[in-house]
Protein backbone atom coordinates (compact mmCIF):
# COMPACT_ATOMS: atom_id res chain seq x y z
CA UNK A 1 0.00 0.00 0.00
CA UNK A 2 1.39 3.11 -1.02
CA UNK A 3 1.91 6.55 1.16
CA UNK A 4 -0.90 8.19 -1.33
CA UNK A 5 -3.50 6.02 -0.34
CA UNK A 6 -2.45 5.44 3.30
CA UNK A 7 -3.17 9.34 3.59
CA UNK A 8 -6.30 9.19 2.06
CA UNK A 9 -7.43 6.49 4.66
CA UNK A 10 -6.35 8.88 7.65
CA UNK A 11 -8.08 12.52 5.64
CA UNK A 12 -11.36 10.23 5.05
CA UNK A 13 -11.60 9.48 8.70
CA UNK A 14 -10.91 12.83 10.07
CA UNK A 15 -7.43 11.46 12.21
CA UNK A 16 -9.94 9.44 14.39
CA UNK A 17 -10.67 5.18 14.68
CA UNK A 18 -13.18 4.36 12.43
CA UNK A 19 -14.59 1.79 15.20
CA UNK A 20 -14.32 3.59 18.62
CA UNK A 21 -13.97 7.34 17.10
CA UNK A 22 -10.77 7.80 19.31
CA UNK A 23 -9.10 10.88 18.11
CA UNK A 24 -5.01 10.16 16.31
CA UNK A 25 -4.00 13.61 17.03
CA UNK A 26 -1.33 14.62 20.04
CA UNK A 27 -2.61 12.41 22.42
CA UNK A 28 -2.70 9.44 20.35
CA UNK A 29 1.43 7.80 21.67
CA UNK A 30 0.96 5.21 18.43
CA UNK A 31 -0.03 6.06 15.45
CA UNK A 32 -2.95 4.54 14.00
CA UNK A 33 -3.01 1.63 11.55
CA UNK A 34 -4.48 1.72 8.39
CA UNK A 35 -5.99 -1.44 8.23
CA UNK A 36 -8.02 -4.03 6.13
CA UNK A 37 -11.83 -4.23 7.03
CA UNK A 38 -11.56 -7.57 4.91
CA UNK A 39 -8.39 -9.17 6.15
CA UNK A 40 -6.02 -10.49 3.08
CA UNK A 41 -6.03 -13.77 4.02
CA UNK A 42 -10.22 -13.59 3.51
CA UNK A 43 -9.50 -12.11 0.25
CA UNK A 44 -10.00 -8.25 0.65
CA UNK A 45 -7.44 -6.20 -1.10
CA UNK A 46 -5.44 -2.80 -0.66
CA UNK A 47 -8.76 -0.68 -2.44
CA UNK A 48 -9.36 2.45 -0.60
CA UNK A 49 -12.98 0.55 -0.34
CA UNK A 50 -11.88 -1.64 1.87
CA UNK A 51 -9.06 -0.29 4.25
CA UNK A 52 -10.21 1.72 7.32
CA UNK A 53 -8.07 3.43 10.39
CA UNK A 54 -8.13 2.00 13.53
CA UNK A 55 -6.50 2.68 16.71
CA UNK A 56 -3.86 0.22 17.79
CA UNK A 57 -6.36 -1.45 20.17
CA UNK A 58 -9.43 -2.03 18.15
CA UNK A 59 -6.90 -3.39 15.41
CA UNK A 60 -5.18 -5.66 17.47
CA UNK A 61 -8.80 -6.89 18.55
CA UNK A 62 -10.17 -7.19 15.63
CA UNK A 63 -7.88 -8.96 13.90
CA UNK A 64 -8.68 -11.08 10.64
CA UNK A 65 -12.31 -11.16 12.16
CA UNK A 66 -15.41 -10.50 10.24
CA UNK A 67 -18.34 -11.48 12.56
CA UNK A 68 -18.69 -11.83 16.13
CA UNK A 69 -21.24 -13.46 18.52
CA UNK A 70 -23.83 -10.84 19.59
CA UNK A 71 -23.85 -11.27 23.57
CA UNK A 72 -27.45 -10.44 24.03
CA UNK A 73 -28.92 -12.87 21.05
CA UNK A 74 -26.13 -15.47 21.20
CA UNK A 75 -25.88 -14.69 17.03
CA UNK A 76 -23.02 -14.91 14.54
CA UNK A 77 -23.38 -11.48 13.15
CA UNK A 78 -20.90 -9.79 10.28
CA UNK A 79 -19.38 -7.16 12.54
CA UNK A 80 -18.97 -3.19 11.57
CA UNK A 81 -17.84 -2.51 8.12
CA UNK A 82 -17.17 1.09 8.37
CA UNK A 83 -17.39 1.18 4.75
CA UNK A 84 -20.59 0.18 4.13
CA UNK A 85 -22.45 1.39 7.51
CA UNK A 86 -22.81 4.59 9.10
CA UNK A 87 -21.12 4.41 12.90
CA UNK A 88 -24.56 5.86 14.53
CA UNK A 89 -26.80 3.65 12.98
CA UNK A 90 -25.15 0.56 15.20
CA UNK A 91 -23.53 2.70 18.46
CA UNK A 92 -23.92 5.44 20.39
CA UNK A 93 -21.38 6.92 22.96
CA UNK A 94 -22.78 7.69 26.74
CA UNK A 95 -19.88 9.16 28.59
CA UNK A 96 -17.10 6.80 27.60
CA UNK A 97 -18.87 3.74 26.80
CA UNK A 98 -19.76 2.85 23.43
CA UNK A 99 -23.30 0.88 23.65
CA UNK A 100 -23.87 -1.14 20.50
CA UNK A 101 -27.64 -1.00 19.52
CA UNK A 102 -27.59 -3.35 16.92
CA UNK A 103 -26.53 -7.25 16.82
CA UNK A 104 -23.48 -5.77 14.52
CA UNK A 105 -22.91 -3.15 16.93
CA UNK A 106 -22.82 -5.04 20.15
CA UNK A 107 -20.66 -8.00 18.46
CA UNK A 108 -18.45 -5.60 17.46
CA UNK A 109 -18.20 -3.85 20.91
CA UNK A 110 -17.67 -7.04 22.73
CA UNK A 111 -14.69 -8.38 19.76
CA UNK A 112 -13.15 -5.03 19.77
CA UNK A 113 -12.88 -4.73 23.71
CA UNK A 114 -14.24 -0.95 23.17
CA UNK A 115 -15.70 -0.82 26.97
CA UNK A 116 -12.48 -2.31 28.48
CA UNK A 117 -12.05 -0.14 31.77
CA UNK A 118 -8.93 1.34 30.50
CA UNK A 119 -10.36 2.36 27.11
CA UNK A 120 -13.48 4.06 28.92
CA UNK A 121 -11.35 6.08 30.90
CA UNK A 122 -9.15 7.30 28.22
CA UNK A 123 -12.24 8.27 26.56
CA UNK A 124 -13.72 10.41 29.10
CA UNK A 125 -9.74 11.93 29.57
CA UNK A 126 -9.77 13.06 25.84
CA UNK A 127 -12.88 14.79 26.12
CA UNK A 128 -12.67 18.41 25.77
Amino acid sequence: MDAATRELVRRRAGERCEYCGAAEGLRARIRFHVEHIVARQHGGGDSPENLALACHLCNAHKGPNLSGIDPTTGRVVPLFHPRRERWADHFTRIGGEIIGHTETGRATVAVLDMNHPARVEARLRSEP
